[in-house]
């Protein structure tokens, strides 16, 4: 086209300098002007044309996805319309992209550091009965939670992690600083049928907030269902978890676990021979512009052991006793989350857990009035439950409040509580929470025997949570 412009304009100028200027007629100049003009347009018109046409196939060059020079060999199951073969199932599956793109030299995992600090301000009466929130940690300032995570992919097949964790703890009436482990298992991926295998010392997932570390709870503290039944660590213990994403059109997954059952507050058997049995189905859906909702049920079987101090007021005389009873959890959780079009965040987040503890326990007591006591094994039936809802109208600003009401799991008694918080987010590696919490119970459990009440009380947190380098998910 350029050639085809240049031959006309070249043959116009030659035109015109041959023309004699008297011999001209006006009419047939106009008639060759105006043929002239229609020719420039067409080829103005095919110009245009090809631009445009160089345009969009550049569009949509820059629009594809871009492609590895050296993609690596990834060995892709049949399509589920297909038989699968027995050789197919056992063929390992994706993820390879880490992998592959390792460049050497490379380390496969990361490091990041988490640290988590509690202030906590209560009335001098629940500081002296240790009644408060935070167990013997009353009107303190303290680190609730210092956690150095090694995390990432082994290889093609398998991902680790491993958490060291320092926190201020209460035991035997000392207050000290324990450094332990807190985490560390092996994630296999590829497992043949769909299924995911985690081995080693883990928190169970078990719930909805069982799985969750200190810092990364919607609240300050853990709800008060969980720390009475599960104790204020929850479930963490040792032993795996098989997962199996269902072949259906909607998700859902189901898990198995099996530990030694090293919870004092509601597994303490500690040995294979008597497991915990763990299991869990969870469900997710997208509703569009209705936000998403996930549904799950838990369940946990295992045995209690329960120390017993029998007196015979005759003799003086004191009998220590252990009973081992089977001890049954059910749970139920939702929670859902509503996020508006082009938004980052979410607007608003709802929650909810319902537990019911099922155990047999020993109670000492003199039914005959001979001044010796006998035990007798009762029932325990206990509920508990909390829900809590937030809303973030502005990236750095959130507000909420979680409502509490439980079941002491062998007293007798319960205790309610309403928490409204506040959170400021200066960045997604920063974070201060401020929060009131208001607490009544009907009995005093667990409490020490300094005569101080600790039935009803009024607390003040304050959470500063700040992240170093990087860290794992959390779950929806």
């Amino acid at each position: 086209m350029r050639t085809r412009l240049l031959v006309l304009l070249v043959s116009v100028l030659i035109g015109l300098d041959g023309w004699p200027a008297d011999a001209q007629d006006a009419d047939a100049l106009r008639r060759d002007l105006e043929a002239m003009r229609r020719q420039f347009d067409r080829v103005q018109q095919e110009y245009r044309k090809a631009m445009e046409e160089m345009a969009e196939r550049l569009r949509r060059l820059e629009a594809a996805p871009p492609t590895a020079a050296t993609p690596p060999t990834v060995t892709q199951a049949p399509p589920a319309s297909e038989p699968l073969r027995l050789d197919d199932l056992v063929r390992p599956r994706p993820p390879f992209s880490l992998y592959g793109g390792r460049r050497p030299g490379q380390l496969l995992f990361d490091i990041g550091v988490v640290a988590d600090f509690i202030a906590n301000v209560t009335q001098d009466n629940v500081d002296r009965a240790d009644g408060g929130t935070f167990f013997g940690r009353e009107n303190r300032v303290f680190p609730r939670e210092i956690e150095l995570s090694l995390f990432g992919q082994i290889d093609p097949y398998a991902r680790g992690e491993v958490r060291i964790e320092a926190a201020e703890e209460f035991e035997d009436g000392e207050r000290e600083l324990h450094v332990g482990l807190a985490e560390a298992h092996l994630t296999l991926l590829t497992l043949p049928w769909s299924t995911q295998a985690k081995l080693g010392f883990m928190r169970s997932r078990f719930g909805l907030l069982n799985p969750l570390h200190m810092h990364a709870l919607p609240q300050p503290d853990r709800p008060n269902v969980l720390v009475r039944f599960l104790g204020e660590e929850g479930l963490r213990e040792s032993g795996g978890e098989l997962s199996w994403i269902a072949p259906t059109p909607f998700f859902l997954e189901a898990l198995l676990g099996v530990f030694n059952g090293d919870n004092e507050e509601a597994f303490g058997r500690g040995s294979l021979r008597h497991p915990l049995l763990t299991g869990r189905v969870r469900t997710f859906f997208e509703m569009g512009a209705f936000g998403a909702v996930q549904l799950g049920g838990s369940a946990a079987g295992g045995y209690f052991e329960q120390p017993v101090t029998v007196n015979d007021f005759n003799t003086a005389a004191a009998l220590e006793l252990t009973e081992n009873h089977r001890s049954i959890l059910w749970g139920l959780d939702l929670k859902y989350k509503y996020t508006p079009e082009s938004w980052q965040h979410a607007l608003v987040t709802l929650g909810a857990e319902a537990l019911m503890s099922r155990r047999r326990a020993t109670v000492v007591g003199d039914p005959d009035g001979d001044g010796v006591e006998s035990t007798e094994g009762r029932r325990r039936n206990r509920m508990g439950w909390y829900v809590y809802a937030e809303i973030q109208p502005w990236r750095r600003w959130l507000g909420g409040v979680r409502y509490d009401n439980t079941q002491f799991p062998l007293s007798p008694g319960r205790e309610w509580a309403v928490e409204p918080y506040l959170a400021f987010m200066p960045s997604e590696f920063l974070r201060f929470r401020l929060a009131y919490k208001h607490t009544e119970r009907s009995h005093r459990d667990g409490f020490n025997d300094t005569g101080a009440s600790a039935r009803i009380l009024d607390e003040l947190l304050f959470q500063a949570t700040f992240i170093l380098g990087a860290h794992p998910a959390h779950p929806f």
